[in-house]
């Protein structure tokens, strides 16, 4: 009897160390910054049979995903340029914007909800959302979903 394959989606505090650091060597590996396992394993710091027994069973959520639909809502100051600060970074993160709204503001604050493809070359949606945050007249970031 063939065994049916489960899955699961963990906290990175829940994942053990190892196989955290085979899925570092596997992007230091894709990323071209180590060229072999050897290299890459002794730089993360694990053997490579811990690499072989694991690299097929972990990645990171994203991963296999050709892009990620994301919808979000930021809230912001109404000022000249905001809008143009945020297309920046969203152009920066090589984010593809679907749809774009901004609500009129009320008291000097307006919310911004746009849906957006993250492609594989888009990085991690923390890093972008943190870029986002970090800019002056930025509120808050919100994800609304992601598909």
């Amino acid at each position: 009897m063939k065994e049916k394959n489960q899955y699961y989606v963990l906290k990175e505090k829940a994942v053990p160390e190892v196989l955290l650091k085979v899925v570092e060597a596997k992007r230091l590996l894709d990323s071209g910054k180590m060229t072999s396992v050897l290299d890459a394993t002794e730089e993360v710091g694990i053997s490579r049979s811990s690499f072989y027994k694991y690299k097929d069973d972990i990645f990171p959520y994203h991963e296999t995903e050709k892009g990620r639909t994301i919808t979000m809502v930021i809230q912001l100051d109404d000022k000249p340029g905001l809008l143009s600060v945020v297309s920046r970074v969203l152009a920066d993160f090589k984010v593809n914007v679907l749809t774009i709204h901004q609500s009129i503001p009320i008291n000097g604050i307006a919310s911004l909800t746009l849906s957006a493809d993250l492609l594989p070359e888009s990085g991690e949606l923390e890093e972008l959302v943190a870029r986002i945050e970090a800019e002056e007249g930025i509120h808050y970031v919100r994800i609304l979903g992601h598909e």
